[in-house]
């Protein structure tokens, strides 16, 4: 279930208070995957993030990384469903940064901007996803949620369809979608002219038998 962007309010903790739901945290967790607490206040863990991507991602091959211009050494294609990866950083990190580092991590050439990160959380028996926005920080979230991604979870997918944010494509991309517009046009086209030839011919078969002499 998709819900609204709960009205949250980020909850500023002591250090002690991080040092106490730190160890807690660790105490807790299976996966070795701990959370270190650095002398200056700020901490760093992991997160998992699953990937629930509709459309295709480019990925760069090593040759064109860094490279503004598409090139054939991009690759489009569809990532498995569910598939999840892990990501190590710090309490200073927002979403929008943790979306760039997953990216940047996996060399897929797409705009960060056409994408955000959900968190699906349980409450009362029912899984609830809302999108995060882009000033929180993930590993905070996972810090007062604790290690359990039953209790929260974190989710990349596009934007929906209605927030398509189409300055963030490429030129080449927007001319892609233009000739596939263009194409579906045509084919609908082609499909109701078709249709009004086979209703033409069937009137000039019923007028042919009715004016016809005899």
């Amino acid at each position: 279930k998709d819900v609204q962007k709960e009205r949250e309010p980020h909850v500023y903790l002591s250090k002690e208070e991080v040092k106490e739901k730190i160890q807690s945290y660790n105490s807790s967790v299976t996966d070795k995957l701990k959370m270190t607490l650095n002398a200056n206040g700020v901490y760093t863990g992991f997160i998992k993030v699953q990937m629930e991507l509709c459309r295709p991602i480019t990925v760069q091959s090593s040759q064109s990384q860094g490279r503004c211009a598409p090139s054939s050494q991009e690759t489009a294609f569809y990532l498995p469903d569910g598939c999840v990866n892990t990501l190590h950083i710090s309490s200073t990190n927002t979403v929008r940064e943790v979306i760039e580092a997953l990216l940047k991590k996996f060399f897929v050439a797409d705009n960060p901007a056409k994408f955000a990160l959900y968190k699906r959380c349980h409450k009362e028996d029912q899984v609830y996803t809302c999108k995060l926005s882009d000033k929180e920080h993930p590993l905070y979230l996972r810090l007062v949620a604790g290690p359990k991604t039953e209790m929260l979870s974190f989710v990349l997918r596009e934007h929906e369809t209605g927030e398509v944010m189409w300055e963030a494509f490429s030129i080449p991309e927007l001319q892609n979608f233009l000739r596939i517009l263009d194409k579906e046009e045509n084919d609908q086209l082609q499909i109701l002219k078709n249709r009004y030839a086979a209703y033409r011919g069937k009137l000039e078969e019923a007028l042919g038998g009715v004016l016809k002499p005899g």
